[in-house]
């Protein structure tokens, strides 16, 4: 399996001759929130989906910033919904909010710096986003049965033993645990440090101590075999001697997923479901797994809540005078009611 897949240049609009041209703001916008710190995948994302307006507007013959006006934009949020991608589905709500909501950032950009005279997208009414429940997560038993799956004989399978428990025991990002270094565990305290996290943030996580000792002993045994050339000191490598990729390291989670045989499908945030739910439903309160996750908002935690359906089911038994009968009882009880609804109910009646 090869390292860090190799992705093309993400090129940047062509401005064209009209320095007033909707092409040319983008790259200025662009070269501006790369100045303020915004991070490269926001960057890519804002690209991708601004070089995409500027291609439906082009086609409409829309080609500069002050051309653009509300009901222009109106009917691109009406295309966005009508779209299908090549498999025939539709863009989710999520998807055309995201991209309405870079539309909008960029005109309130041009607004501020005075290049257009006033911001079409302002009132721009955007889809209402839907609150899903995560997918669903492992059982600590079904756990145990995806971490058992590596070959822990042959140093990439005790590396991979390493990134499961890592990631079953802190609930770490993909991007997050592709970047640990070397020296971000502390083994001595049972802490991990989580350098340039999700918004540019670092943040320190404790980890158990079965992943600290699996991490260990990949980190004195395999880590050596794999380096290969000037080490780059980041945590975990592949069999070239280079730092992990995200395409790969979802690729590699989720083979061991299926592997497993659990009935469930998944990859890396498969883990992070886990971490949540298991937490959440040992007792831990939501906010300390808000800062487990790294969330910067308490609503995006709590959405775990309506997952832990184990204690709402304790819970319901405990309190509900039906909830707790016998197989037998249950029988009876239904029978009983049958009985009682035949003199009534002609239907009911025996042949």
């Amino acid at each position: 399996m090869r390292g860090k897949r190799r992705r093309g240049p993400l090129h940047l609009p062509d401005p064209g001759r009209d320095p007033e041209g909707l092409a040319a703001h983008i790259v200025d916008y662009l070269e501006w929130i790369r100045s303020r710190n915004f991070s490269e995948r926001t960057v890519a994302s804002r690209i991708q989906m601004l070089r995409a307006f500027a291609t439906w507007c082009a086609d409409r013959g829309v080609t500069r910033s002050c051309e653009v006006t509300r009901p222009i934009l109106e009917r691109y949020q009406r295309w966005l919904f009508h779209y299908r991608k090549t498999d025939g589905r539709p863009l989710t709500f999520h998807t055309q909010q995201i991209r309405l909501v870079s539309i909008r950032a960029f005109f309130k950009h041009l607004a501020r710096q005075n290049r257009i005279l006033s911001n079409p997208a302002s009132d721009l009414d955007l889809p209402r986003r839907e609150r899903r429940l995560p997918r669903e997560s492992l059982t600590p038993q079904e756990a145990e049965r995806v971490l058992a799956q590596p070959d822990v004989t042959k140093p990439l399978g005790l590396r991979d033993r390493a990134i499961l428990e890592t990631f079953y025991s802190t609930g770490l990002r993909r991007m997050e645990l592709a970047n640990l270094g070397v020296y971000d565990l502390d083994a001595e305290r049972g802490t991990l440090t989580v350098r340039q996290g999700k918004g540019k943030k670092d943040r320190v996580v404790p980890i158990g101590e079965r992943a600290v000792a699996w991490i260990e002993k990949y980190r004195q045994e395999a880590r050596p075999e794999l380096v290969s050339g000037p080490d780059t000191k980041a945590l975990f490598l592949n069999e070239l001697g280079e730092p992990i990729g995200l395409d790969w390291l979802s690729i590699l989670v989720r083979r061991y997923v299926e592997r497993a045989r659990v009935g469930k499908t998944g990859s890396c945030h498969l883990f992070r479901h886990t971490l949540a739910t298991v937490m959440l439903q040992g007792g831990a309160d939501v906010r300390y797994i808000q800062e487990m996750l790294g969330h910067e908002r308490l609503d995006t935690t709590q959405v775990y809540t309506q997952v832990s359906i184990r204690t709402l089911k304790a819970i319901h038994n405990a309190t509900h005078p039906a909830a707790r009968l016998k197989k037998k009882d249950v029988a009876d009880d239904i029978t009983s009611a049958v009985l009682r609804a035949r003199p009534e109910d002609p239907d009911l009646a025996q042949p």
